[in-house]
């Protein structure tokens, strides 16, 4: 892989300060079933079982970033974006966990109700 081909990584920080500005669009990877039980608030499921890049809404105003559970997923994400040769290759490093480390807010479900915890 040469310097082209390097996946920019963004931070948990970067990526929630992005969001807040409108400054990118947040495409969560993971599969439905994934993101129904927990996800980032303004996330897009674009799952990568069923990723076409060519859908994607890039060339806008907002850049396109990708995130799942921890970076692996997303970063296959932009390896077939360049290969359809759709200009997306930043992602969220470390994907949810590092979203969640870093103390950011998940809306998700309580497992005992099934009800819809908002973010704090």
């Amino acid at each position: 892989m040469n310097h082209a081909d390097k996946v920019e990584e963004l931070s948990p920080v970067e990526v929630h300060d992005q969001l807040l500005r409108r400054w990118i669009v947040l495409i969560d990877v993971r599969e439905p079933q994934e993101y129904a039980a927990e996800r980032i608030p303004r996330a897009l499921l674009f799952p990568l079982s069923t990723f076409e890049p060519q859908a994607l809404p890039v060339g806008g105003q907002r850049r396109v970033v990708f995130h799942c559970g921890t970076g692996r997923r997303s970063a296959m994400a932009v390896a077939k974006c360049r290969a359809a040769g759709v200009a997306a290759v930043a992602h969220l490093t470390g994907g949810l966990q590092a979203w969640k480390a870093a103390n950011l807010p998940t809306i998700s479900v309580d497992p005992s109700t099934g009800a819809v915890v908002q973010p704090r």
